[in-house]
């Protein structure tokens, strides 16, 4: 599927991924002339950082390719990086602890995106689903972690799994939108010189995100099947956006691991339901999904839960738009849309 997109904000994509992916996973939108630091926890902050900062940001991502974002370990330079930086944007609830610590220790300039946007009543719509879900059949539509068929020990250590907030909120376009009008916000109280830049900037990529989310409305408007089994329960939000029901083989932690029982109970509700397809994530083994799928007699697929991209993702251009439209098809194909 072809992503509309000027050919201006191609070639500041691409050079948004190059540099992200370099070795030391920092990136200057034209490499001159920038006069703010920004710190960013992974990808997807990352890319709107740069760009709606454009010439004026140096933007830091702490997570390098490949990685997946909870498996971060902060090197010295990385916590100099988060106490000296003009601006840091950060996930905070769990997603990257060591993060909000050193984010947590500064006087200003750290914005916790997911404490400053309203995502509590997508987290509240999730719990529902589930609990709804449970007392009608015992199944798991959403977000939750005992509902999704795991034990309590999952959510040790993991905030956000504890809480039920799916923290996935960039996978949804419109939510992302929110995501760049704030971050243009706190760019431009920085330098408020250059506001005018950053609302530019802001507006192209803003337009950019709506055709996508124009291009995801279009094709699943019409579908065969309207659930999704993926490995983890990172999709909510996609899956609100657009009228699907996403079904987790485990919670909220991609680490978790479902026990037979749970292996055996969505194999039935896959045949049950004719569903063709068990989803799995780039940055995290397959195995858990594998298995599912063996026993059901269906195919795997990747879901990108877009948390950060692959070193092959960053050699081969792809950003965000791109790595969304992979989804789209990945979707489009499980679900047989017309």
């Amino acid at each position: 599927m072809v992503t509309v997109r000027s050919a201006v904000a191609a070639v500041a994509a691409l050079a948004l991924v190059a540099a992200c992916g370099g070795d030391d996973d920092r990136t200057e939108a034209s490499g001159s002339g920038a006069t703010i630091e920004v710190v960013a926890n992974f990808y997807p902050l990352a890319e709107a950082a740069v760009r709606v900062g454009g010439d004026q940001v140096e933007v830091t991502n702490l997570t390098p390719a490949g990685t997946e974002p909870h498996d971060l370990e902060l090197t010295p330079d990385q916590v100099d990086d988060l106490e000296d930086a003009d601006v840091v944007f950060y996930l905070g609830q769990g997603f990257q602890p060591a993060v909000a610590e050193i984010a947590g220790r500064r006087d200003a300039g750290a914005i916790d995106v997911l404490a400053t946007l309203d995502l509590e009543a997508g987290a509240s719509a999730a719990l529902e689903a589930d609990e709804h879900e449970e007392e009608n059949d015992g199944e798991a539509a959403g977000g939750g972690v005992e509902e999704a068929g795991v034990g309590e020990e999952e959510g040790e250590g993991d905030e956000h799994a504890e809480s039920g907030l799916d923290p996935h909120f960039w996978l949804d376009p419109q939510r992302m939108i929110q995501a760049i009008d704030l971050i243009e916000a706190e760019l431009a109280a920085v330098a408020p010189d250059h506001a005018e830049a950053f609302a530019e900037n802001a507006a192209r990529y803003t337009d950019e995100l709506a055709a996508l989310d124009d291009r995801f409305e279009a094709a699943l408007a019409t579908c065969e099947h309207d659930e999704i089994v993926t490995s983890h329960a990172a999709f909510f939000y996609l899956a609100d956006r657009y009228g699907l029901a996403q079904t987790p083989i485990a919670g909220l932690s991609p680490e978790a691991e479902p026990d037979a029982a749970r292996i055996a109970e969505l194999a039935d509700r896959i045949e049950a339901e004719g569903i063709t397809t068990v989803f799995y994530e780039s940055l995290v083994s397959p195995e858990v999904a594998e298995t599912l799928a063996d026993e059901a007699g269906v195919r795997t697929a990747v879901l990108n839960p877009l948390e950060g991209l692959s070193e092959d993702q960053v050699e081969a251009g792809a950003d965000y738009a791109s790595v969304m439209d992979e989804n789209l098809s990945a979707l489009t194909e499980a679900l047989g849309c017309n």
